[in-house]
């Protein structure tokens, strides 16, 4: 059915004002997702109020999007706050090359000094590092001065900072005075404030610096600059927030804006039963407004999406673009550089491809760039309308996108924001374009023109999903456990970027957030698999395929699987340090085992029999009493005879003997069950320790969490007695603290991932609820606000590490075990 634009609006505004009314509530967590599609289109807020600071990338960088109501001449402010901007004083490597006298030899006393002499010192052009494709002179030695003189002519109007980011140990001075010392390293430039404006002098400066390199990589660059924020003088009032509810496609706020309410909803359609929508990097931000007392009020709508967006930092320069295509009016951003897949690493964003911001072309529809918020409000603010700019370069540029609602009781709007990147992936040498593009034949100004067309069927397809994942978990587990999983469902997917290897197959990579930034990483991909169980094992496929080819390809050649593919987005080999022999082979088994029982069949294990009997027999030959190695828990540090990795083994050895059943090798299947029951009893014996079993074998007063047991009751192998599971459970109800179980007896930090594992072990509600209730206390008390955080610490509810990750959704597994074991 075509829709007339009038009726597309009227569906829009009757969605909002009734459909989102189903068991609405403030919902809490720790961050909200907005824009989240895959780890590097990914925008959240941090704070509970829409309005009460800058939306940001997952990393925490600032990627704002502002969004503004006029009513009756009064304007207030409902989405974001105005990113910090900064003018260069003294440039940083970013924003042009600069030339310092330095010395890699102790100069002795004085050295940070004004009018020390440094005619001796050597000259070289900064950045500094080991790294040559960052570096611009190279440093490998233990340490490294650096002095760098400057004239100024005139003060600076804002607040001074250092910019400065540094790999390691580090002291700068100015003017002889020590402004940032800091036994440490970061990945980003920081922001140091110089608190003794009287330090910076007019005419000759200097700053000057010593680092010391400790371990790992070498880097240094520095700057001065000023903060420039828009000083508006008639500054908007925020609006109140009313109400957030978060569901798994979509986060929906509701304001009071003096007489007219106002709601507004961030829509990513990530469908795991629909491949190329959930592929499709567009998201819909949708806004309807009513009145409060009846009468009819003047409306506009300002929507602001910075160009931040489409770099890795701030001081990279954009170009923006006006334009139109297939009934959208367009703005286009991206880098001048345009540096396609040259970076590699965790704490980066994208600064490649191009960002898109989309809305139907009406006459009530504006959009323009602007160099700054203040300039962006001015439109908004004046009662003329405006000869927008078509084409413009800079940093940090505005794109806006206007809608004059007119005078009225109510109306609605919509805007699409959209990526393009070109290529997504480099995949043993070879750059791979995003899924929704996989043949080349595809443009992403087709891609809004169809989410455009289909934009009412889309929704409705989320409402669906929205509800069939709160009714799955909430019949699961009851509703704590089902705000966890809506918190879960969004991020976890959006860890991910869907494409197609050159061998046709489907490739779901996962990123390590905040972990070590590899792709691929076969013990994410084992936390994340009872999501994508539960609604699509063929992106569980498209995780494992990646790690199978590189095995049979020839190219991984040890008789286990590999930890993972490289470093996102570059997935051309493992480069993670060490190996993690039974825990990679026994989760590749575990996992095929999973796939073979959702599906009814072994066909995908068949495919890759050979590669299993190969890692089966490492098992077998190593697993049961395992060496002192990593296992997924790898930030625990090495362990020896681990009781929970054994376990990992024992279940991948019997994962192996049902997929030998399934595929009528029966031998097989004889002498593999017989393995794994023979070890059940010697695990034991060895783990035994009373009222539970032991972290390690043989070493009595430890304890652990038995989370890899789950397969034995999800997969009906029943190779461990009941009374197994049963001990352990009664024993961690006795260990839990106010926000959860800790993982073992060694610290009393955890991993919530593996709580709901654990917690899928009980035998009645009672106990799943008990052990799920103090993740959820977790979840909305914690003073950490970050994307939602899988290692936690236990006694104060703080983020230890990690955020953002795939791995949560490994929380679904209690809705996967009511799937499978009805």
């Amino acid at each position: 059915m075509v829709m007339t634009k009038q009726r597309h609006i009227f569906y829009l505004f009757f969605l909002l004002l009734t459909g989102f009314q189903t068991n609405a509530q403030t919902q809490k967590a720790p961050a909200y997702p907005l824009l989240t599609h895959d780890p590097y289109f990914s925008v959240w807020s941090f704070t509970d109020n829409l309005n009460d600071a800058t939306t940001r990338h997952w990393t925490g960088a600032d990627q704002s999007l502002t969004g503004y109501i006029k009513v009756d001449g009064h304007i207030y402010r409902f989405l974001g706050k105005e990113a910090a901007r900064y003018q260069p004083v003294l440039p940083s490597s970013e924003e042009r090359n600069y030339r310092v006298k330095y010395t890699e030899k102790d100069p002795g006393l004085g050295w940070s000094e004004r009018d020390f002499k440094d005619n001796s010192w050597k000259t070289g052009t900064a950045p500094f590092g080991d790294n040559n494709t960052l570096a611009r002179t190279e440093w490998k030695s233990d340490d490294l001065w650096v002095r760098r003189s400057f004239d100024l002519d005139d003060m600076p109007p804002g607040e001074v900072y250092l910019k400065i980011k540094h790999d390691d140990n580090i002291e700068v001075y100015l003017n002889g005075a020590a402004v940032y010392s800091c036994n440490c390293w970061n990945e980003k430039y920081l922001y140091i404030p110089i608190k003794d404006a009287s330090l910076l002098k007019k005419g000759k400066n200097i700053i000057t610096a010593h680092i010391k390199n400790t371990a790992g990589g070498q880097f240094l660059d520095f700057g001065l600059v000023y903060e420039s924020r828009f000083n508006n003088a008639d500054p908007a009032e925020k609006a109140v927030q009313k109400n957030v509810e978060l569901k798994a496609t979509q986060t929906v706020y509701t304001f009071d804006c003096g007489p007219v309410a106002l709601k507004v909803a961030f829509v990513s359609p990530l469908l795991l039963n629909d491949l190329d929508l959930l592929a499709r990097p567009v998201s819909y931000i949708t806004f309807a407004t009513t009145s409060k007392d009846g009468m009819a009020h003047a409306v506009e709508i300002l929507l602001n999406t910075s160009t931040d967006l489409a770099v890795n930092t701030p001081g990279q320069e954009v170009q923006a673009t006006k334009l139109s295509a297939g009934g959208l009016s367009l703005l286009k951003a991206g880098t001048l550089a345009q540096p396609v897949l040259q970076k590699k690493g965790d704490n980066l964003r994208i600064d490649w491809g191009y960002l898109y911001v989309a809305a139907p072309t009406a006459k009530n529809t504006y959009q323009y760039i602007a160099e700054s918020e203040g300039a962006s409000l001015k439109v908004l603010k004046s009662t003329d309308k405006f000869s927008p700019l078509l084409d413009q370069k800079g940093k940090q540029l505005c794109l806006n996108t206007l809608f004059d609602l007119g005078r009225t009781k109510s109306n609605a709007a919509m805007v699409m924001i959209g990526y393009d990147d070109l290529y997504s992936i480099q995949y043993f040498g070879q750059n791979l374009r995003p899924w929704w593009n996989r043949d080349g034949k595809n443009t992403i100004e087709q891609q809004l023109e169809q989410a455009n067309k289909e934009y009412t069927s889309v929704l409705d397809k989320c409402a669906a999903v929205d509800k069939k994942i709160y009714t799955d978990a909430f019949n699961a587990g009851g509703t704590e456990y089902a705000r966890l999983c809506e918190m879960a469902y969004r991020q976890s997917i959006a860890a991910h970027k869907l494409v197609q290897s050159p061998e046709g197959t489907l490739l779901f990579l996962s990123k390590e957030n905040f972990s070590n930034g590899s792709i691929n990483t076969v013990d994410i991909t084992y936390p994340s698999a009872p999501l994508y169980l539960t609604y699509n094992p063929e992106l569980l496929k498209g995780m494992m395929n990646g790690i199978f080819y590189y095995s049979e390809s020839g190219k991984w050649t040890k008789p286990f699987a590999a930890h993972d593919l490289g470093t996102y987005p570059l997935a051309n080999g493992q480069t993670y340090g060490e190996d993690m022999p039974v825990e990679e082979g026994g989760n590749m088994l575990c996992l095929t085992a999973a796939i073979a029982r959702v599906e009814g069949n072994a066909r995908y294990a068949e495919k890759h029999w050979s590669t299993l009997s190969t890692w089966v027999d490492y098992l077998v030959k190593d697993g049961f009493d395992p060496a002192n190695q990593l296992c997924t828990d790898d930030f625990a540090g090495h362990l020896a005879r681990n009781a929970n990795l054994s376990i990992k083994a024992i279940m991948g050895i019997e994962s192996y003997a049902q997929l030998a059943r399934m595929l009528g090798k029966n031998d097989l299947y004889a002498k593999y069950h017989g393995i794994a029951t023979g070890m059940v009893p010697r695990w034991m014996q060895l783990a035994a320790d009373g009222d539970h079993y032991g972290l390690v074998f043989e070493k009595k007063g430890t304890w652990s969490q038995k989370y890899n047991l789950i397969w034995d009751k999800v997969l009906r192998f029943n190779i461990f007695p009941k009374t197994v599971y049963q001990k352990e459970i009664a024993y961690y109800l006795k260990k839990q603290n106010k926000y959860g179980l800790p993982l073992d007896s060694r610290k009393t930090y955890t991993k919530s991932d593996w709580i709901l594992w654990t917690a899928t072990l009980a035998s009645n509600i009672n106990d799943f609820k008990a052990l799920v209730k103090p993740v959820y206390t977790y979840a909305t008390e914690t003073p950490t606000r970050v994307p939602l955080s899988d290692w936690h610490e236990t006694t104060n509810g703080r983020q230890v590490g990690f955020q953002a990750r795939s791995v949560v959704g490994g929380y679904f597994m209690k809705v996967l075990d009511k799937k499978l074991n009805k």
